[in-house]
């Protein structure tokens, strides 16, 4: 029998192969997070006991799936850490990146001092944005659309699980009817990825995740943006404010398209990564 050490070891050493070193000591311990429940302390701790074969056997099984099928572990296990929660992930939904938490974290800190805002998260998904929102801006009015039912399914079961109160709601965008002056904020991480970067991209995203809710044509990168901008041009109040997750490629296009529908204090921001990958603006 191998002892908890050994099997942690060699889950890092079969998954680096295919990730990389630190991600795959960080899905070597989402795999004992959800088979024991153990954290890294307690692999440490319990460094020396021995692990059940059946344990030891599951373990690798999974490794087998993120190896030689490309499947992502958030999907395997149903879950992903987003904002200090867990939250349901599945194939109708995205799976929540670090990247879009700092956009959450753009909203939070801007508006530490504001409460009873309206905001409105276009594109949901899994509803992490709006959740982290709900939970973290004071006493605020978070509503929600996705087009995808399967994906607002999750949403809720999400809210509810996390005790956030967000209203979701089917809607398209480019068919929704916006109310005047009504809205503080505006958030979005819509489709961006253009159809000819595809190759580029790693298989378990190709393979697992949603392609609605990823890419856009070539030819109109920037459709979502552009039906995203008209409607908030209505719905936002008087100085209310867009957060947009976006595409470095097209960052100065987006901007420029921006200041020409008259929007002001426009500013683009980079992520932990030295991209471009976010904008926002004031009405």
């Amino acid at each position: 029998m191998q002892t908890v050490a050994g099997l942690f070891r060699s889950l890092r050493i079969r998954l680096a192969e295919k990730v990389g070193e630190r991600e795959a000591k960080e899905m070597a311990l989402i795999i004992f997070e959800n088979l024991k429940g153990w954290s890294m302390t307690d692999i440490l701790v319990k460094g020396d006991n021995e692990v059940s074969d059946f344990i030891a056997q599951k373990a690798h099984d999974i490794a087998d799936r993120i190896i030689l099928h490309n499947e992502p572990i958030q999907y395997i296990f149903g879950s992903a850490h987003f904002y200090g929660m867990t939250f349901e992930v599945n194939r109708a939904t995205l799976i929540p990146r670090p990247e879009t938490a700092q956009l959450v974290d753009m909203i939070v800190d801007d508006n530490s001092g504001k409460s009873d805002l309206t905001v409105l998260d276009i594109g949901t998904g899994s509803g992490c944005i709006a959740i982290s929102l709900a939970r973290n801006l004071k006493f605020a009015d978070v509503s929600a659309i996705d087009i995808s039912a399967e994906a607002l399914q999750v949403a809720r079961r999400n809210a509810t699980a996390l005790k956030a109160n967000v209203n979701f709601i089917k809607q398209d965008i480019f068919t929704a009817i916006p109310s005047p002056d009504s809205l503080d904020i505006i958030v979005s991480n819509p489709p961006y990825i253009a159809d000819s970067e595809a190759e580029a991209m790693d298989a378990n995203v190709l393979e697992y995740e949603p392609h609605t809710a990823l890419f856009v044509p070539d030819s109109d990168p920037l459709r979502f943006y552009s039906c995203i901008g008209e409607f908030a041009a209505v719905a936002l109040k008087h100085g209310g404010k867009i957060y947009y997750e976006i595409n470095p490629l097209y960052a100065e296009k987006l901007r420029n398209s921006m200041q020409n529908c008259g929007w002001r204090d426009i500013e683009i921001i980079r992520d932990m990564y030295g991209k471009n990958r976010f904008l926002t603006a004031c009405k």
